[in-house]
């Protein structure tokens, strides 16, 4: 049976995502808008002496927007602080972590879609007047009253794969606000250029086109693939990695030529043999294949879509003639 790629994230591969992230925006390949944008706002903020403004990056995962955070970071020579939307569960946290910044520090929160009501609205003061509202006393007795504090000026970086789901007010709040986009098989290549440089590992440029044209367009697969590429060449060749062997080593990792993997072509299978080409709704389709369907939103379809395998409808999902034609079917 076929060895797959994992499109999801073990502690193995985020060791190897970081040792590979660049820490420049020099050395930041791809999203050329973003970083120019990002470039004149971090230049106009160090001229006035001022803190970054506000940053909010969406796209689907794998895109780079933990790495842009510390890119951030690094060119504004200030310190980073990393949670995420789920691990902060009640206000009072979210309110210790503000309080813990220094001058001019960057917060960086992933998934900040999925912070609670409560804790989002020590944000909105935090934010806009860099202050929070802390209450004396029980929220019950008459002698309880509200204390605001001050903070030192900070810049949140929030990242989220929907951003459908954050609310106007904290959307609002963003003073820059960026989408990541699919990265381009040449930005690919030269993304696996320079990581296998460092991995230490001899790749070709044809080698690395390979990998590049089946890495889904997302930086964070393509290192992962070439990891497990890097294993194949070593142990079944002599460790070098030539167009040749990398057809041959994702051919047996069931990753086709359009960089779908067993759960892609799974999900137009289900689509196409179970429901006839579709409308099927998402939870159905979910259940269908056996994924979560937040996974299958998130991960799979943005790919699928942006390919012409997927349509969404107000139905449902509808597989398309390409899907059909890539399926064979």
């Amino acid at each position: 049976m076929p060895r797959t790629i994992e499109t999801r994230v073990t502690e193995e591969d985020k060791k190897i995502e970081t040792s590979l992230r660049p820490q420049t925006l020099s050395s930041y390949i791809g999203q050329s808008q973003i970083k120019e944008g990002v470039s004149i706002a971090i230049e106009a903020a160090k001229a006035r002496g001022e803190a970054l403004d506000h940053v909010l990056l969406y796209g689907p995962p794998g895109l780079g927007k933990t790495t842009l955070a510390g890119i951030l970071s690094n060119e504004m020579g200030t310190h980073l602080k990393v949670t995420s939307g789920p691990a902060i569960e009640k206000s009072a946290e979210m309110a210790a972590i503000l309080n813990s910044l220094q001058e001019g520090d960057l917060l960086f929160i992933d998934e900040i879609h999925r912070l609670n009501r409560q804790v989002e609205e020590v944000l909105y003061p935090a934010m806009e007047d860099f202050c929070i509202d802390v209450i004396i006393g029980k929220d019950s007795s008459s002698s309880s009253r509200s204390v605001r504090l001050p903070l030192p000026h900070f810049t949140l970086v929030g990242a989220t794969t929907r951003a459908g789901l954050l609310t106007a007010p904290l959307r609002d709040r963003f003073g820059l606000i960026y989408k990541l986009e699919f990265y381009t098989v040449p930005e690919l290549t030269q993304i696996i250029m320079a990581s296998a440089d460092k991995l230490e590992v001899t790749i070709s440029l044809d080698g690395a086109k390979e990998l590049a044209r089946r890495s889904r367009g997302t930086p964070r697969l393509a290192n992962r693939i070439l990891k497990r590429v890097r294993d194949y060449a070593q142990v079944r060749y002599d460790g070098a990695i030539t167009g040749e062997i990398a057809v041959e080593a994702l051919d047996m990792m069931a990753v086709d030529r359009l960089g779908l993997d067993h759960v892609d072509r799974n999900i137009l299978s289900t689509i196409i043999k179970k429901f006839d080409g579709g409308p099927v709704g998402l939870d159905t389709l979910a259940a269908a294949t056996g994924e979560d369907p937040g996974t299958i939103e998130d991960v799979y379809e943005p790919y699928l879509v942006l390919n012409g395998f997927i349509n969404r409808t107000p139905k449902g999902r509808v597989a398309t003639d390409n899907a059909y034609r890539h399926m064979g079917l």
